[in-house]
């Protein structure tokens, strides 16, 4: 979708659709809507009155302008309540506008700058929502469907504005929303790919692309030089497959130091059977997406690179299958991790955090200033908290508080857990220093626990978003399957840490 922003009257401009709005408790059109009923001959202004129009949160009314205006039609989109309206609602309107448009084969569409100037959003954030919802709307993945899709694509979005002098800034907001948009979708192409596309090397061809596109630092480590940093717990999950692992390491380099400000770590499991401790059939296919996280930081730093904040990045992404073999871990195993901690193996099917122990222990070793791990670490996360928001797991309120605001900013949710001391003993093992699951019961915070042990005093948060990372059927900007959460949240961190 080409997205441009332009000078000039929005009732005179010739498009399939013009988008305009209409908020809950409003009695009659005002400003461009009220020009538009004009021409319509009051069509608008009965339809209110009629109660079919409403105003509320995305409510759309389509009416055809008969050769009354230029555009072909007049989208009403409901913003609900003024004093309720926000960046992510506007996001969440666009997006779903456009997939309705989109059905009723309009292929350009030109729209304001929704919600500018209301509850507290400017120009630019409006901007921004606006390409942002319509990017991540009308998103589909159909690599591998060889039959037409049923509807075309929307080629064009224009973002109009009476003032010139508002340009500049709608062009900075529309630059930011396209960059954090499209990085989205880079982690929801990963994502929805199927483990025999999206294998370890795959990830690392990927991150080879980002590189000499964005001007990141590669480095990827392969077993030989994994077992040479005596990345044992990393290793023990590789044992079951074919697959060779790799540990892919992405820096940008934006502040004035040669230190490391902050370090993005992913988990990065191309398909998780559950090995040896071996997961039942049903819903299994869905673990092709156990590398979310590690998809999720790799769009980030192409979003960062962009974006170019005063600040140094490194992404950290362990890559590996779970499979079970004669080969593979088994429970009762022990294994020893970079930083000489021995693990105890309970269960095969909890490998996210041994990958992530080795990958954490590798990010304190280059000294980074904060840490952010993002997994598909538990079912107990999913289960305590849905498919709303990620959980939160910090050593360090501050950062935490930053996470959470980063989040809230891009409309990805994040709720934060205890992390009570209480909760080590679950994991406290007889034959090794830690062993890797703490039982039954809260197992989302035990596992944020485990994960703890390799981080030691650095800052540090750990997202746990195995109910986040997919959707099972479209909600406002989000479509069926991969979320792509939460590359905005770690963009707008990165941006906030920055400054």
């Amino acid at each position: 979708m080409e997205i441009k922003v332009i000078v000039g009257d929005i009732t005179k401009i010739k498009t399939g659709a013009i988008i305009v709005n209409f908020f809950e408790g409003m009695e009659r059109p005002d400003g461009d809507l009220a020009t538009i009923d004009k021409a319509l001959d009051g069509a608008i202004f009965q339809l209110i009155s009629q109660g079919e129009i409403k105003g509320k949160l995305s409510e759309v009314t389509i009416i055809h302008s008969l050769g009354k205006l230029p555009a072909a039609r007049v989208v009403i989109a409901g913003l609900g309540k003024q004093q309720e309206l926000s960046q992510d609602r506007v996001r969440g309107v666009v997006a779903e506008t456009c997939r309705i448009l989109r059905q009723k084969g309009v292929d350009s569409i030109a729209t304001i700058a929704q919600g500018a100037g209301i509850a507290g959003i400017s120009l630019e954030d409006a901007a921004q929502a606006v390409t942002e919802g319509a990017l991540l709307g009308v998103y589909s993945f159909r690599r591998h469907i060889t039959k037409e899709a049923e509807y075309g694509e929307i080629k064009q979005l224009t973002i109009v504005d009476a003032a010139k002098a508002n340009l500049p800034i709608l062009e900075q907001g529309y630059h930011k929303g396209r960059i954090l948009a499209e990085a989205t979708n880079l982690a929801r192409d990963m994502v929805n790919e199927p483990a025999n596309y999206m294998t370890p090397n795959q990830m690392a061809e990927t991150a080879k692309r980002l590189a000499e596109t964005y001007g990141l630092g590669l480095s990827v480590f392969e077993r030989e030089q994994m077992q040479e940093l005596g990345m044992g717990a990393l290793l023990g999950v590789t044992q079951g497959s074919r697959q060779p692992p790799k540990f892919i390491v992405l820096h940008y380099r934006g502040g004035d130091s040669t230190e490391i400000d902050v370090a993005l770590v992913g988990k990065g499991i191309t398909f998780d059977s559950g090995g040896i401790s071996i997961k039942p059939s049903e819903g299994m296919a869905e673990m092709k997406g156990d590398m979310a996280g590690g998809a999720a930081v790799m769009a980030a730093m192409s979003a960062i690179a962009q974006l170019k904040p005063k600040i140094n990045v490194v992404a950290i992404i362990p890559a590996t299958e779970n499979l079970p073999s004669d080969n593979a871990l088994k429970p009762g195993d022990i294994l020893t991790a970079m930083s000489g901690k021995t693990i105890e193996i309970i269960s095969t099917d909890a490998e996210g955090r041994l990958i992530l122990a080795d990958a954490l222990g590798y990010a304190k070793k280059l000294g980074a200033g904060f840490m952010v791990d993002v997994a598909t670490l538990t079912g107990a996360c999913r289960v305590a908290l849905g498919d709303v928001c990620s959980g939160a797991f910090s050593n360090n309120q501050e950062l935490m508080d930053k996470v959470i605001a980063a989040g809230a900013k891009a409309g990805e949710l994040v709720w934060q857990m205890p992390m009570y001391e209480q909760y080590k003993e679950q994991n406290k093992s007889d034959v090794a220093d830690i062993k890797n699951i703490g039982g039954k019961y809260g197992g989302a915070i035990t596992a944020a626990q485990f994960l703890a042990e390799f981080v030691g005093d650095t800052p540090w948060v750990h997202l746990d978003i195995a109910g986040t990372s997919l959707s099972e059927k479209e909600r406002t900007y989000l479509v069926k399957g991969a979320t792509g959460v939460p590359v905005r949240t770690l963009v707008n961190l990165a941006l906030s840490l920055a400054k």
